[in-house]
């Protein structure tokens, strides 16, 4: 898709978002979605952004997707007025993100503070987990989610396959044996009967549905 070469101003954002929050039926909007790079470079100019929607409207829901770098610029964002937080990652443990991800300026206890503040602010939140079978089904992996669910307070887990060289990644990852995709989902819904699974952000009307 085309990337635009500037900065919106805050009635440019509001000039595009405000109309579908105000009319659309479910409404959402998201700052960030993945790979379009990381909203809370502009941290500043969601949060007024933010205020100046729900100076306007209450209707729909204010999503941020995030590699949730700056826990304290998420945590404004949610006093602004943000109704949910995705983070993304590969993998609930430090080594294995960092050979993914390989984070600059930050680091994977960051993120687990982004989503433990959100948390706190009484934002809902989820992960966008990037699956690859035969490693995020490990044994290792599936305990790493339930430390990382239990810290954090988890409501919703976002499953999307990694579409990547399957050599090159566990080359990187290194190999191993999975119990299965639907085994690991039984497992967690075990161990939090009310952790939900999906594949999309949900409006705040389905939070907890």
């Amino acid at each position: 898709m085309e990337r635009i070469r500037f900065v919106p101003s805050v009635d440019e954002v509001l000039e595009i978002a405000l109309p579908h929050l105000e009319e659309a039926k479910d409404a959402i909007v998201s700052f960030g979605q993945g790979c379009e790079g990381e909203p809370l470079m502009q941290w500043q100019l969601l949060e007024r952004s933010i205020f100046e929607f729900r100076a306007k409207t209450d209707h729909g829901t204010i999503n941020l997707n995030t590699n949730g770098s700056f826990p304290d610029r998420v945590e404004k964002l949610c006093e602004a007025g943000l109704d949910s937080v995705r983070v993304t990652l590969n993998s609930p443990r430090r080594q294995y993100y960092n050979r993914y991800h390989k984070p600059k300026g930050y680091t994977f206890g960051k993120l687990v503070d982004s989503l433990i503040k959100a948390k706190e602010k009484g934002i809902y939140t989820s992960i966008n987990l990037l699956v690859f079978p035969g490693f995020t089904d490990r044994d290792e992996e599936v305990k790493g989610l339930i430390e990382l669910i239990r810290k954090t307070n988890l409501d919703l887990i976002q499953m999307r396959n990694l579409n990547i060289d399957p050599d090159l990644y566990l080359k990187a990852m290194g190999r191993g044996e999975g119990m299965g995709i639907s085994q690991m989902i039984e497992v967690l819904k075990k161990e939090f009967p009310s952790l939900q699974f999906g594949y999309f952000n949900r409006t705040k009307e389905n939070f907890y549905k």
